[in-house]
C-alpha cells in the first residue's frame, strides 16, 4: 500500500503529505483501512516488504516509528526493506507490500 492510495480506491485528487514521518503514517493508515476491508487486522500480518525511495535515516526512523504502533514489537512479523530508485508514480515515496493470514 502506498502513500497516496489504498486498495479499492477510485481516482481522485490526492494531496499527498510530503514530510517522511507523514508519508509514512498515511501509508499505515491505508494499510489498516485495506486489512479491515478483507476482514484481518495488523495482528494477522506475517510479512511485511517496504520499498522507499532515497532511504537514509530519517527516512528509516519515520519507517520503523510508525511500524511500531500497528505491529507486536516483541513477536514481530518478518521483514524486508529495499531503497528503491522509484516507484510506480513520481510522488509515491514509500510502498508496504503484505500477507496476512486470516483465522
Amino acid at each position: 500500500f502506498s502513500s497516496p492510495a489504498s486498495a479499492g480506491s477510485t481516482a481522485r485528487a490526492i494531496s499527498l503529505p510530503t514530510s517522511p514521518r507523514r508519508r509514512c503514517r498515511q501509508a499505515f493508515a491505508n494499510l489498516k483501512s485495506a486489512l479491515a476491508i478483507a476482514g484481518a487486522k495488523p495482528a494477522d500480518l506475517v510479512k511485511l516488504n517496504y520499498y522507499v525511495v532515497g532511504i537514509n535515516h530519517d527516512k528509516l526512523s519515520a519507517l520503523r516509528e510508525t511500524r511500531d504502533t500497528l505491529v507486536d514489537k516483541q513477536h514481530p512479523p518478518s521483514s524486508t526493506l529495499a531503497g528503491v530508485e522509484s516507484l510506480f508514480r513520481p510522488s509515491v515515496q514509500v510502498e508496504i507490500d503484505v500477507e496476512a493470514v486470516v483465522p
